[in-house]
């Protein structure tokens, strides 16, 4: 790349980790490296960077084709442990959303709802081994005459399951308070009246988006860490907004890029993908996530080696402003100050909890430093890159 002394390639780099010579750090590594030796000395030093982050992600959910049944039937409405799954595709084809409650859950009619077991859960027990009760009805055509079905599966039984995720990896998300009078149950979790608490979600220095904020090395057939196995990255996801504002090291302020990911459920571990009951709001599923990103040269050194006490989110009231799409804050904090537990809003100290697991996103992040230098996970250049609204120009 013009201007860097240091040029790599994703060859010369996979070409490293098959030879057994790659250098491979976490993210919370490669802060520290990149701080004491600088960006060109550690592009130089280190080949690949290793992220992670598990936290609850709703746009999720799985294909399935559950096969022919004698007599044959075509599919109008299917449950999974009395889950309801989307029909609307084929035959035998479904698709099971995270989000999705039992048929039966109480909701909010009983506030606040415990939403005890939605589509997450049925994820959860697929890739678990556990049974699953699956039914089915039709309205009976010549080629598939059978009316109903009703049978115990197992993943194993199932001649397809494919996780497909419309939207994960939140590329920074709201810290998020509520200043009204009442307590409120939100997808972020319970808040307080009077900002009382704050909660907030993302790995920040361990964060996929937030180690390649330009999405120089991320796109269309990049090769990940998902849920425990290997997954893909299919195309940036809905809700995609590279546009955001940025900060000087351009790093987003507020929600940004977001991805689309795919893989075999069925060489997934259910460690890494667990049904989720948010009190009031819902069900969902938390996803864990990692993503290598190639040391190519200096710049991608430097996006890497950004810390928590460099990576900023804003701080937005969810019992007004969010719900009234009102786009104001109410000041920015840094990941270093929330992860300390405790932030200052409206001149008034507030305690912190995150909804993502640090710990099992760091796990992710050496998990997948394991797999690469074993040498049984290479990196894959992607087809075309994300859309970065504008910003490769810094990258």
């Amino acid at each position: 790349m013009s201007g860097c002394r240091v040029n790599k390639t994703f060859d010369e780099i996979n070409a490293k980790i098959r030879a057994g010579s790659a250098v491979v750090v976490t993210a919370e590594e490669m802060v520290g490296i990149v701080k004491e030796k600088g960006a060109e000395a550690a592009a130089r030093e280190v080949d690949v960077v290793t992220t992670g982050t598990f936290s609850p992600m709703c746009s999720s959910g799985v294909f399935i084709n559950f096969g022919h049944s004698s007599p044959t039937l075509k599919a109008s409405h299917v449950w999974l442990n009395n889950v309801v799954a989307y029909a609307g595709l084929a035959a035998v084809d479904i698709y099971i959303g995270a989000t999705e409650p039992s048929v039966d859950d109480p909701l909010n009619k009983v506030f606040p709802g415990e939403f005890r077991y939605g589509g997450g859960h049925v994820i959860e027990d697929l890739v678990a081994g556990r049974e699953v009760l699956l039914r089915a009805d039709s309205y009976g055509t010549d080629c598939y005459p059978s009316r109903e079905l009703e049978k115990r599966v197992t993943l194993a039984d199932l001649p397809y399951a494919m996780l497909v995720n419309p939207r994960n990896c939140y590329q920074n998300y709201n810290c998020a308070i509520n200043l009204s009078e009442r307590t409120i149950y939100t997808y972020m979790g319970t808040l307080k009246p009077k900002g009382k608490n704050a909660t907030y979600c993302g790995a920040a220095e361990l964060s996929p988006l937030m180690n390649d904020p330009t999405y120089r090395t991320i796109g269309m057939g990049t090769r990940i860490f998902l849920g425990g196995g290997v997954g893909y990255v299919n195309w940036h996801g809905t809700q995609h907004n590279p546009a955001a504002p940025r900060r000087d090291n351009i790093t987003p302020k507020r929600p940004a890029g977001t991805l689309m990911l795919q893989g075999d459920l069925k060489n997934m571990d259910a460690a890494w993908l667990k049904g989720v009951s948010m009190q009031g709001y819902g069900c969902s599923l938390a996803v864990g996530v990692g993503i290598p990103i190639p040391i190519l040269d200096e710049k991608m050194a430097a996006a890497t080696g950004v810390g928590d006490a460099d990576l900023y989110t804003q701080i937005v009231d969810y019992s007004h402003d969010y719900s009234h799409g009102i786009a104001r804050n109410y000041g920015e904090v840094s990941y270093a100050e929330l992860k300390s537990g405790e932030i200052e809003v409206n001149g008034k100290k507030v305690q912190t909890a995150p909804l993502s697991s640090f710990y099992k996103a760091r796990e992710i992040a050496l998990t997948l430093k394991d797999w690469i230098k074993k040498g049984e996970f290479l990196l894959q250049k992607p087809i075309e890159l994300l859309p970065d609204g504008g910003n490769r120009r810094n990258g």
